[in-house]
């Protein structure tokens, strides 16, 4: 019986820190509690770097230890309830894999600082990763979650973009560098300085502490400059056109039941009752049929064990519904 109960304890837990349903009070609240919190740490380091207030360090160091032992109660709660995240997954790799997520590093990264910020740079450095933690509104706002979707989804192009970047940046660098070694010696004093100069100049910046005095170097410059325009566009086009993929299919994930016509189709997003649900599950709960799960460039005949993934499109039938 106790068993049950903590299973139940678990599992409320982990629908209050976890999913953020808009439907629980509780976890709207416990949802605007921890973006304060944040908030209020990041707001603490930032005070803190003011001389003229010095004389509250004191309270600033109280504030700052209430807000890292929410961090820290938070955190472990993440770790034990991490087996109701990862479902497929034993609780030992349920929880190596939080551990290993960006929401597991950036928390722990969070707390170091706190415990380690006398004596080592680097751990004072680690209170910038803070501000990271503000990603946790991700979970709350669908506006920005739209983002990461479009930046995990089109990370491929993306990063076919930027090794063009790379490239054009590194031959523009080798370029200046032999056009204006001999004439800026000073300047030029190697290939790094060449990147310096190319990678203010392909991304439209332009600081001017470093420019060619040469012929060959400003034709050079004039072209680099007219590269960085299409460099900047080519990163910007993708992501415009995942916005509006996006956009597109979020289009259908506020279609109701009743609105369907024997056959629709349901994209599967944070805040979905059919997320982490398997196939049978849903069918049952619902009264519809799967026919079919969209999953990126997959199209999957689902099985009723398959479980339902956010951001899978569902193909289904709606003819079993009670009108």
């Amino acid at each position: 019986m106790s068993e049950n109960k903590t299973k139940l304890m678990k599992k409320r837990i982990f629908d209050i820190i976890q999913i953020g349903n808009r439907n629980d009070i509780i976890s709207r609240l416990f949802d605007y509690f921890i973006v304060a919190v944040i908030i209020l740490n990041i707001t603490i380091v930032f005070l803190g770097t003011f001389d003229e207030l010095a004389g509250y360090a004191r309270i600033f160091r109280a504030v700052e230890s209430v807000t890292v032992v929410v961090f820290c109660v938070e955190y472990i709660l993440r770790i034990w309830t991490a087996d109701l995240l990862y479902p497929d997954k034993t609780p030992v790799k349920a929880r190596l894999k939080f551990l290993r997520s960006f929401d597991g590093i950036v928390d722990l990264l969070t707390i170091l600082p706190f415990f380690f910020l006398s004596g080592f740079i680097v751990f004072r450095m680690l209170r910038v990763v803070r501000i990271l933690h503000l990603f946790r509104v991700n979970a709350h706002y669908d506006s920005i979650h739209v983002i990461t979707t479009v930046l995990i989804e089109k990370k491929n192009q993306i990063i076919s973009s930027v090794f063009i970047i790379i490239v054009l940046m590194l031959a523009s660098s080798l370029g200046i560098y032999s056009a204006e070694h001999e004439a800026q010696p000073e300047v030029f004093r190697n290939a790094f300085s060449g990147i310096w100069w190319s990678v203010s100049t392909l991304l439209t910046v332009g600081y001017g502490d470093i420019y060619p005095v040469t012929v060959i170097g400003k034709i050079m410059a004039i072209l680099s400059a007219f590269l960085g325009v299409g460099v900047v566009a080519i990163p910007t086009g993708i992501i415009s056109a995942g916005f509006v993929e996006q956009y597109t299919k979020k289009q259908y994930s506020d279609v109701r039941f009743s609105d369907l016509n024997e056959i629709g189709e349901i994209l599967v997003d944070r805040q979905s009752d059919f997320n982490n649900m398997t196939v049978a599950e849903s069918s049952e709960k619902y009264n519809i049929s799967i026919l079919v799960i969209l999953r990126g460039e997959l199209t999957v005949v689902p099985n009723e064990n398959m479980r339902i993934r956010q951001n899978d499109i569902l193909i289904v039938r709606s003819d079993k519904i009670d009108k």
